[in-house]
């Protein structure tokens, strides 16, 4: 049996999509009703990291586990891990971040998931870390802005990320969960070149076929962008980062993707083509024939 936490999630979503139909998966969420699509191919289980019950429940059985966790600075991988251990689980295979590895880079949001990597080597069962870099689908947060005024607004947009597509964090994800070779692994993950948002801007362009302009958002108002969605901790974090990117640290490029499973990372070209319609219509197929 494999569990999947965070199964109605960018990447967890991915990961119960292909996962192979005769391996027996069960997906724990909070809310059953996101789960609706997933529903029918696998197991549905109602759980909380906060509700040891339900974590018992979601884990009797269970032999593999991928983990995701978001709720920043808990302690979501704690009871997790106590649980699984207990429960007899013999691998998780955990979503962290590739700033971890970054000597430089001390913000809350890294040092969380530093200690959540501890956690899990120090607990005695077979681990997999992953540690991706920022998710192309973050670009969706651009989507409203592009339909309405043809524009993207990012804080340092000429500063280049090696972003990696989701799906490709979940192939090598279902890699780890069902290959042997994996454990005790430390698997960073990037997509095939180092892009900007000024770039990206102009990839999305050029495929949705009509010009957008980028602006530079300054500190100040990234700060004030953010602090609608996250706590106030999470927002100076997510700025530290930022700087970590304008001075180069998030560039680098692995290959770890093909490694693993044998297919390239996948292009922010390849990732908007598939996600055009989120940001408006893409131009017409030319007429045929005649």
């Amino acid at each position: 049996m494999i569990l999947v936490t965070g199964a109605t999630g960018t990447v967890g979503r991915e990961v119960v999509r292909l996962l192979p139909a005769d391996r027996a998966v069960r997906v724990m969420t909070r809310d059953r009703a996101r789960a609706g699509d997933v529903a029918g191919r696998v197991e549905v289980v109602t759980g909380d990291y906060g509700d040891l019950p339900s974590l018992e429940r979601a884990l009797r059985g269970v032999r593999r586990a991928f983990l995701v966790t978001s709720r920043v600075p808990g302690d979501d991988d704690a009871r997790f891990v106590r649980a699984a251990r207990s429960a007899g689980v013999e691998h998780v295979v955990k979503l962290s971040a590739a700033a971890v590895a970054d000597r430089e880079a001390d913000d809350l949001v890294t040092r969380w998931q530093r200690a959540n990597e501890d956690l899990l080597r120090e607990s005695g069962m077979e681990w997999t870390l992953l540690r991706p870099r920022a998710f192309m689908s973050n670009c969706l947060s651009w989507a409203a802005s592009v339909r309405s005024e043809q524009v993207v607004r990012a804080l340092y947009g000429t500063s280049a990320n090696a972003c990696v597509d989701p799906r490709d964090i979940a192939a090598v994800a279902v890699c780890a969960l069902t290959e042997q070779g994996h454990a005790g692994r430390v698997h960073t993950l990037t997509g095939p070149e180092a892009i900007s948002a000024v770039e990206q801007t102009a990839e999305l362009g050029r495929l949705l076929g009509r010009p957008l302009r980028f602006e530079e958002l300054g500190p100040q108002a990234a700060r004030a962008q953010w602090a609608q969605r996250h706590p106030r901790a999470v927002v100076e974090a997510l700025l530290a980062s930022a700087e970590r990117r304008r001075e180069g640290a998030k560039a680098d490029v692995e290959r770890t993707v093909r490694e693993v499973t044998g297919q390239g990372a996948r292009s922010f070209r390849d990732w908007a083509a598939d996600h055009l319609a989120a940001f408006g219509p893409a131009p017409s197929a030319a007429p045929r024939g005649g």
